[in-house]
């Protein structure tokens, strides 16, 4: 069993190492180790703890969220895995060795107010954590093996009807309002999509652009007339050199956060008189529904979507049938 120290040592020269190949992949990794183990035998490495944690499954944490950095995982999803390990360390205060699939179904339950969808995401980052551990034999076997994830909740999701749509559209009082409420209908991207987009990225000839989604991937994305026609008046009446598409409206201007994104949204539809909920994935299921209703077909929108999984898709194809079921009830001749 290796001590604190020499696993921290690991972990620190696998951390540095992935930083340095990410940054120049063409170095040699095996030169790179063998050097800095060289000045890291010089050093006695002890990592900062956080409080109430063990310092075993820290490390554990550490080293699993730099394989799996090695491994090509966006850094939205690192983030993810970060906050929820975080969480799970600091209630769960044991070495990995001593968990038990009891002390993770304690874990689980001890969010009663969470929905179904959030425990299922905690459940899949530690499935994900453990099946590591066991993978490279530092654990005998996976506590979480024995746990299935719960039922997901049947809910559909809430897109706008056409109307409100063009309500949302008559709300908005300025450029950037206009041309952030058209890029996300038009494109259909997610929230951080859209928020990560530059100025060069987008491609005026073709009117699309490449988004990178969930998992890393990379798809391209497409806009309407009326988004490039807004995005365009929005873009030229801004007189900064901030490369990010949306950005502030008060200096020292910066890329606009994702939850800046949200309260915009939030605002334009408030000021609409929108009774639904509406937030930026709104906007995505109204593009995925429309689209279909509009007879485009599933698998176009499984793609334009960024969707792995054709049945995340399906839910949208479920309410374009009930579509064609109120229009056949109307005008169908008895």
């Amino acid at each position: 069993m290796p001590t604190i120290s020499q696993s921290s040592e690991e972990l620190l020269l696998t951390q540095i190492s992935s930083e340095v190949v990410s940054l120049s992949p063409q170095i040699d990794q095996i030169k790179l180790r063998m050097r800095l183990a060289g000045i890291l035998s010089l050093y006695d490495v002890r990592p900062a703890q956080l409080p109430g944690a063990h310092p075993d499954i820290q490390d554990k944490v550490r080293l699993f969220l730099a394989a799996k950095k090695l491994e090509g995982l966006s850094p939205l999803t690192l983030e993810g895995y970060q906050l929820e390990l975080r969480i799970f360390a600091e209630k769960v205060r044991k070495p990995v060795t001593d968990i038990t699939t009891a002390d993770i179904r304690v874990f689980l339950g001890d969010f009663p107010d969470l929905k179904t969808s959030s425990i299922s995401k905690k459940l899949s980052v530690l499935k994900s954590f453990f099946s590591w551990l066991t993978e490279e034999e530092i654990i005998p076997r996976d506590p979480t093996r024995k746990i299935k994830p719960p039922k997901k909740e049947q809910r559909m999701p809430k897109a706008l009807t056409i109307e409100e749509l063009e309500m949302i559209r008559e709300a908005c009082q300025t450029y950037r309002e206009r041309a952030l409420i058209e890029v996300l209908y038009a494109t259909g991207c997610r929230l951080s999509e859209v928020q990560a987009l530059n100025r060069d990225d987008i491609n005026w000839q073709t009117a699309s652009a490449r988004v990178i989604g969930k998992g890393n991937k990379e798809r391209e994305v497409f806009f309407s007339f009326k988004a490039m026609y807004h995005l365009r008046k929005y873009l030229m009446n801004r007189l900064d050199r901030e490369p990010a598409l949306f950005i502030t409206e008060r200096q020292p201007y910066r890329r606009l956060s994702k939850r800046g994104i949200q309260r915009e949204i939030h605002i334009i539809a408030d000021r609409a008189g929108i009774q639904k909920s509406v937030h930026p994935h709104t906007l995505r299921h109204t593009f995925a529904t429309l689209t279909l209703n509009n007879g485009a077909d599933i698998s176009t929108v499984q793609a334009l979507l960024g969707h792995e999984d054709p049945a995340t898709t399906q839910v949208y194809a479920q309410i374009s049938d009930e579509h064609k079921k109120e229009q056949y009830k109307k005008y169908h001749v008895q």
